[in-house]
């Protein structure tokens, strides 16, 4: 039993790793496309029906890309669909979702210090919440507000902080910010999905039948790709927030997400104008410079329990299991000489302000609660603790593995 442990995480890993090469493949697609649009320049010697075209260099060639408005005249017999690197990032990000925050629920995805919540319970808002933000935003997409797109685009942030507050009253901050991300991303893919891909068919259909597209389509694709742009950053914040103690636990850490997303636009807006006119407007990093001190201001107001509140709670059934385990006494005593001055709510380590990513390794609770992680971590391998601050004994480590593995025999 105990190496399902081992089993999961290196299946956790694999995915993750899949997750991180499309989203770098996607990202990459989606920011050079946006930026050749922009870069596009007309010619008279551009074919009936283009629009721009760009010469590049790279990596010893040279290319000529040629953007038409609608339409060529008559369908190329080689066409690339860029839509799979959407498809597996989304996938990959909601497998990973499943493995690290369902079955590892108890632990990473409630908080009950903020709601009491059977699991099952969090599993369903978890993934009934991802379908709202589109189900919201292509509403409004298709409404009159589409004719006014920084209207739209307000309120859509509007969204995001309410769904970041919300997120943040049920969830770990860990779970919230990474729920705030994949509900973001959902809208991103469903954009390709439901929008993009379906509009450029209907003008791939036209040609192939000797019809004329209509340009509406290639408009609504536009737009959907352009609003892809500017959330794309806060994803990827929201994706590596859960590595960093600073942004998600804290008290306000659904104002920082919540910020992030304005540091996006800005960040955005000013290569998008630098593609399109040469010269990007520097005060966008003035904002978001001032952006970023306010996030690390807030970073520093702490949040979730105290000692004496995690003393004080009492411990759930997958806690109880490891807590009341033989060999739990030795293994508490393990983590608390070998882990807890870097793992409290008040690390006396030097310099260092928050426990790493999060975890606290004080009470009885606290070590139940972390029981897979100080076992994969501290036991079977030598990840923790670091060497250079403590040499933990191999004695120390089969404590820790005896602890566990009795807790799931």
């Amino acid at each position: 039993m105990y190496d399902l442990a081992i089993f999961w995480d290196w299946i956790a890993f694999c995915v993750r790793w899949l997750h991180v090469i499309t989203a770098m493949a996607w990202i990459g697609a989606s920011f050079y496309f946006i930026a050749l649009d922009l870069m596009l320049k007309p010619s008279d010697s551009l074919p009936e029906g283009a629009s721009g075209e760009e010469w590049e260099v790279h990596g010893g060639g040279f290319y000529h890309t040629t953007k038409y408005l609608v339409a060529p005249s008559q369908m190329p017999e080689h066409l690339t669909w860029h839509k799979w690197q959407s498809y597996t990032t989304w996938l990959s990000g909601v497998a990973l979702l499943m493995i690290v925050y369902w079955v590892g629920g108890e632990l990473f995805l409630l908080d009950p210090t903020k709601a009491e919540l059977a699991l099952w319970q969090g599993i369903l808002i978890s993934a009934g919440s991802l379908t709202i933000g589109w189900l919201a935003y292509d509403f409004m997409c298709k409404s009159k507000l589409a004719d006014y797109p920084t209207a739209l685009m307000l309120l859509l942030f509007v969204i995001l902080v309410i769904m970041s507050y919300g997120y943040n009253q049920i969830f770990t901050g860990r779970a919230a910010l990474l729920h705030l991300g994949a509900f973001t991303a959902t809208i991103m893919t469903a954009n390709v999905f439901f929008q993009i891909m379906p509009n450029q068919r209907i003008v791939v259909a036209d040609l192939m039948a000797g019809r004329k597209p209509d340009p509406k389509y290639g408009k609504i694709a536009k737009v959907r790709s352009t609003h892809n742009n500017y959330l794309t950053l806060p994803v990827v914040f929201l994706m590596l927030a859960n590595h960093y103690p600073l942004s998600f636990g804290t008290q306000y850490s659904w104002i920082i997400a919540s910020l992030i997303f304005l540091t996006g636009v800005t960040i955005r807006h000013y290569f998008n104008t630098m593609h399109k006119t040469g010269k990007g407007p520097h005060w966008t990093w003035g904002v978001t410079i001032i952006l970023m001190i306010i996030i690390a201001w807030l970073s520093t107001v702490r949040g979730g329990d105290t000692y004496e509140d995690s003393m004080a709670r009492e411990l759930t059934v997958y806690e109880e299991r490891y807590a009341s385990a033989d060999g739990f006494d030795d293994a508490y005593n393990t983590v608390i000489g070998n882990c807890s001055m870097c793992h409290s709510r008040e690390p006396v380590w030097n310099n260092m302000q928050w426990a790493p990513k999060g975890v606290l390794l004080e009470t009885t609770g606290d070590v139940a609660r972390h029981a897979r992680q100080i076992y994969l971590h501290a036991g079977v391998s030598h990840a923790m603790p670091p060497p250079n601050a403590i040499q933990m004994d191999n004695e120390s480590r089969d404590i820790i593995i005896a602890w566990y593995q009795a807790a799931n025999d």
